[in-house]
């Protein structure tokens, strides 16, 4: 059910909420946090109610969404309140605002936090620089971020380092989670030598790559060089060694190829995560991610390469990919 309420007030919206709850059941009960979406008034508004409604299946919550609209426009404040198949397992509060009340999104943010219950933010895309100085970032435990949603996600990723407080998060990094864990498993596995360094490849503007090159220095304390090869996103990840190199290629973003000394090349599902996947796996946490922040700190110690030019980005990065 969608109930809209055009030009509106915060009391107003409260007041259909307890009529709504009233009459159909206490549809707070089980609800295990407070999601709030700040996004702009257009279509992203609409992919990231969504994502959230997806993730709420694992995750009950209150989802609060602040759309920003035109800062020309007289302040008004209309909002919709959806609950039932239209809502996922939450309950979905929009808040359209205009003119000043756009910048004034936490205090319409408020009053309709679930008492008691955690506080996430979620930025689908243009996050302040700073999200735990935000007004409506201050009021949460997690903050989430995308840096691959911004123009200029390397810039983005950047100001992650500089910004970075315990609570925030960015879906860059939850992208890694399949790289991070085949990579991690195939170093159990016979020769067991130490890795003396490694090569991340991937696009240039792909901040996923950056992270997993972070993550790989940071976790390993070796050299790791960052090279750019046509994507989509992640291409390859070599961690050098002795008796033969372990060299993972995903050349098409879906279907990756493990090469390892002594093993026969296999086929891995490396499929790029949906938004709502990576959603789903932030809200699991609640408390600082110490791998995230070691890895923004091991961001200084990768070095970039020179980009491959178009010739070598047609020859296949492994033999592996020609199974």
């Amino acid at each position: 059910m969608i109930v809209d309420l055009p030009s509106t007030t915060n009391s107003q919206v409260n007041k259909k909420m307890v009529e709504l709850r009233e009459s159909g059941g206490a549809v707070a009960l089980g609800r295990v946090l407070t999601l709030v979406i700040v996004t702009g008034d257009g279509t992203e508004t609409e992919q990231a109610i969504q994502a959230a409604n997806e993730a709420s299946r694992e995750h009950p919550a209150r989802v609060i969404v602040v759309a920003k609209g035109a800062r020309q426009a007289a302040a008004r404040l209309d909002a919709q309140i959806r609950i039932g198949g239209d809502a996922g397992a939450s309950e979905v509060v929009v808040l359209r605002l205009y003119g000043p009340l756009a910048e004034e999104g936490a205090g319409s943010v408020v009053p309709l936090l679930l008492p008691d219950a955690p506080v996430v933010v979620w930025w689908p895309n243009d996050a302040p620089e700073y999200p735990a100085k935000d007004p409506i970032g201050e009021l949460a435990h997690r903050r989430i971020t995308d840096a691959a949603a911004e123009p200029d996600p390397i810039e983005a990723l950047r100001t992650r380092v500089r910004s970075y407080v315990d609570g925030d998060t960015d879906l860059a990094w939850t992208r890694l989670t399949s790289w991070r864990a085949l990579l991690a498993a195939s170093l159990d596995l016979p020769p067991f030598e130490p890795i003396e360094g490694a090569v991340v490849s991937g696009e240039s503007d792909s901040p996923s790559t950056d992270l997993l090159a972070g993550w790989l220095a940071a976790s390993l304390g070796i050299p790791v060089r960052r090279e750019v090869h046509r994507g989509p996103g992640i291409v390859s990840a070599v961690l050098e060694r002795p008796s033969g190199n372990v060299e993972v290629v995903r050349p098409d973003g879906k279907v990756g190829y493990l090469t390892q000394p002594g093993q026969q090349d296999r086929r891995v599902t490396l499929h790029r995560r949906a938004v709502r996947d990576c959603l789903s796996e932030e809200l699991r946490r609640l408390g600082p991610d110490e791998i995230y922040e070691s890895t923004l700190r091991g961001l200084s110690d990768v070095v970039r390469g020179e980009p491959v030019d178009s010739a070598e980005q047609a020859e296949p990065v492994s033999a592996g990919q020609q199974s």
